[in-house]
């Protein structure tokens, strides 16, 4: 079989994915800023999605890249497949096929999923790890196994294709995907 075509669009979830809030400051997550670097290279288009207001959403990404487009707010709320068809709408995005969303937030995956995309959870940033910096530093190693265990199972029970732990793992989830796509697999 041929190769797969490029990826067509990446969506992120804002909260979590792409920026935690450490000390009521907003940070880029780990890995975020070297995903989306890696692919804007690749001139893989992306945007981020949020259900806050749009001044709180930029508010919030102040952190991230200046040419990363957002979107916050959504009249039809999560997991309605609305906002991802938006998001791709605004990228001017061609086709369904190739275009990816990576959150940890179930309600955004599953938008995810019914808009038709390909999805990635993130098993660090789901509720089941929802825990501040200092909560989770502070839990015993085996602790924080198991909740990212127990994270993983959750993500995987809502229908998500692939989950990971963090962003920094994303190259390695976006080529086993691209893989999947060359055998001719369907979202």
């Amino acid at each position: 079989m041929q190769d797969a075509p490029a990826f067509t669009a990446v969506l992120f979830g804002l909260r979590g994915c792409l920026v935690q809030a450490a000390n009521g400051s907003p940070l880029p997550t780990p890995g975020a800023l070297d995903a989306l670097t890696g692919l804007r290279r690749q001139q893989v288009p992306c945007m981020w999605l949020d259900e806050l207001s749009a001044s709180q959403g930029e508010s919030l990404a102040s952190v991230l890249p200046d040419w990363l487009p957002g979107q916050a707010g959504n009249a039809s709320p999560w997991p309605a497949p609305n906002a991802c068809w938006h998001a791709l709408m605004s990228l001017q995005s061609q086709r369904l096929d190739g275009c990816v969303l990576v959150s940890g937030d179930p309600r955004l995956l599953q938008s995810g999923l019914n808009a038709g995309l390909w999805t990635v959870g993130l098993a660090a940033c789901s509720p089941a790890c929802n825990h501040t910096s200092g909560q989770w530093q502070a839990m015993s190693r085996e602790a924080r196994e198991r909740a990212r265990g127990k994270a993983t199972l959750e993500l995987f029970s809502l229908g998500v294709h692939s989950v990971i732990d963090h962003l920094e793992a994303l190259d390695t989830c976006l080529a086993d995907i691209a893989q999947r796509r060359r055998k001719g697999e369907k979202p």
